[in-house]
């Protein structure tokens, strides 16, 4: 080693530096003063570190030694804690495996989940969970006290390229029913997600609470009712979506009704506030667990399910379809794809709606014209048919859909209906989803049973919904625009970017035939002559619908434009790009009332 010191200085002090330098680093040194070429003093390392006689030779034996030992590894205490390890990941007991089924044991579920290409299982949270109830008493024995993770997975991990929390219930420990620690660590789960601001998963396959062990959950603070709090405080947040694997009772049905998305597996799934057997006793009703909240009940009667899949492997493709058009959080805009042309060209459009307005036909042929192909998924399909609700894309860009569905009822719309398309819209403009509205409908259904029914309820949260709205809207007149229905399916009232109308379309607050007959049947009934009557009766129905036709609208600048309807899918990607970032403010309040 080569060291210069200020000039001035002897060679003496030089020699002295060089000797203390030497022994303190282990090295020979060179002290060179002032700009000298030549050292001026030099030291020999001797191998005597810190001065100390065959300190260096210890060292290098010591060195020596350590080379010709074997390589460390494992010792018998971690190997203990693998072996720990291995018996949590077995579940319970290998009956309760057996006994499974069709359905898939938890860890080999997360492996369908996480153990794809652009997937990944990152980490697992409380793996030793409730560990000391029950080892060694349960570990390797087949007795119902084992209680491996308390039952219950939670972690982070990578989806379809998206980092997102999990929680998975182990069938296998108590049929999945959860008790204090499980609960602990669901609670800090979705705690975590509000801090990360990302997507959850919920895997549920839950008996419910672990009723002989609820003292320390049920009723805590932190217990199993802060599940449902925190569902409440990552609503609109970020995306939860649930799919359920057997038959989630009670406090478990919760979860699903709470969480954004639900999907449930057909000849599998299962929710109900109470089991059959509680209600046989309650009630004296006798009824089977798929009678009583199987797939079918929530996705036609109650709408509690948005999708239902064929099987295991099918609901993870309708979870990862879902979340492509959900961004992480609501701060963030959807992800966008390239875009793609729609499975049918947008030039007969105008050939699919029909010209008679009562005449009957599929919006979803409309809707296919429109969109990219292969982009659509429909969610509660099965429920309130009058209305489609779906997410969509047009040229790559997500967009929420919400259509009257003139197959269905002539496309009025029924309590069931406007209550699925004001949460659909609630949905979408929580995380940020564009709307398309495509109206065709004579109305909201009258009578007494739909009034029984809660049609104005269910009403005013549709329209409530379209007027809380704030992302970027456009409204499509298709054909029929009758009373409220209008003002439900986004109409010039309700500030959205762009009413476009269809050279089919009608803007009234009834029909003709209503509106005649509702005006003029008294004079029409003056008339005895039935073929001049009939003749009086049909010129002012073509009166009454010169006034109410969509040129007259356009002409009166009622409507944003009217196109011919095969530029109608271009002129949507460019009004939805347009806006894009468009921003739009409601009123200062804490929340509006209307649930």
């Amino acid at each position: 080693m080569q060291v210069r010191i200020a000039p001035g200085a002897s060679e003496e002090e030089a020699a002295a530096i060089a000797a203390a330098l030497a022994e303190h680093l282990g090295d020979s040194v060179d002290v060179y003063v002032g700009s000298a070429t030549e050292p001026t003093a030099s030291h020999e390392y001797d191998g005597h570190a810190d001065g100390r006689p065959g300190a260096a030779d210890d060292a290098t034996a010591a060195d020596s030694s350590a080379a010709t030992d074997e390589p460390l590894g494992p010792t018998d205490r971690e190997r203990a804690l693998e072996a720990e390890i291995e018996d949590i990941l077995e579940g319970g007991p290998e009956k309760y495996r057996e006994g499974l089924d069709e359905k898939l044991f938890v860890r080999d579920r997360l492996e369908l989940w996480f153990g794809g290409e652009d997937d990944a299982f990152l980490f697992e949270d409380g793996t030793f969970a409730a560990f000391d109830d029950w080892h060694p008493d349960g570990a390797g024995e087949e007795t119902d006290d084992r209680l491996p993770a308390d039952g219950l997975i939670t972690g982070g991990a990578t989806f379809e390229g998206r980092d997102l929390h999990f929680m998975a219930n182990d069938y296998t420990v108590k049929r999945g029913s959860m008790a204090a620690k499980g609960v602990e660590k669901f609670l800090r789960m979705q705690q975590r997600a509000l801090k990360t601001g990302r997507p959850v998963l919920y895997l549920m396959d839950s008996s419910g609470g672990r009723i002989d062990q609820q003292t320390g959950f049920f009723a805590n603070r932190e217990g199993i009712g802060k599940y449902y709090y925190n569902h409440s405080m990552l609503s609109g947040r970020v995306p939860q979506i649930c799919v359920l694997y057997g038959p989630c009772i009670a406090g478990a049905a919760y979860t699903p009704v709470f969480a954004d998305f639900t999907i449930m597996v057909e000849n599998m799934s299962a929710m109900a506030i109470a089991s059959p057997r509680m209600v046989q006793m309650v009630t004296g009703e006798d009824i089977s667990l798929e009678e009583l909240g199987g797939p079918q009940v929530h996705a036609r009667e109650s709408g509690s399910a948005d999708l239902v899949a064929r099987d295991e492997e099918h609901a993870r493709e309708l979870a990862a379809q879902l979340l492509t058009y959900l961004p992480d959080n609501a701060d963030e805009k959807p992800p966008q794809q390239a875009g793609t042309a729609p499975a049918n060209s947008p030039d007969g459009i105008d050939a699919v709606v029909p010209e008679r307005p009562n005449e009957s036909y599929d919006m979803t042929d409309v809707i296919d014209r429109l969109v990219d192909s292969g982009s659509v998924l429909e969610l509660r399909p099965e429920y309130g048919k009058e209305i489609l609700t779906a997410f969509a894309r047009i040229d790559g860009r997500p967009i929420g859909i919400v259509a009257n569905q003139p197959a269905q009822r002539a496309g009025a719309i029924f309590p069931d209906a406007a209550e699925k398309a004001a949460q659909f819209i609630w949905t979408a403009d929580a995380f940020n989803i564009p709307l398309l509205y495509l109206c065709d409908t004579p109305g909201f259904m009258a009578g007494s049973q739909v009034e029984q029914d809660g049609i104005l309820e269910q009403g005013k949260k549709l329209i409530y919904a379209t007027s809380a709205a704030t992302v970027p809207q456009q409204t499509v007149v298709v054909r029929k625009a009758y009373g409220a229905g209008i003002y439900a399916m986004g109409g010039p009232a309700y500030d959205p970017e762009s009413v476009i109308g269809l050279p089919s379309g009608e803007i009234a607050i009834m029909g003709p035939e209503a509106a005649i007959n509702a005006v003029y049947a008294r004079k029409l009934s003056e008339i005895d002559d039935p073929e001049e009557r009939a003749k009086r009766e049909q010129e002012l129905r073509e009166e009454y619908r010169e006034d109410i036709d969509v040129h007259r609208m356009a002409s009166e600048v009622v409507i944003d434009e009217l196109i011919p309807p095969s530029r109608l899918r271009g002129e949507l990607a460019a009004r939805f790009a347009f806006y894009e970032d468009v921003e739009k403010s409601l009123p200062d309040k804490k929340h509006g009332t209307v649930l």
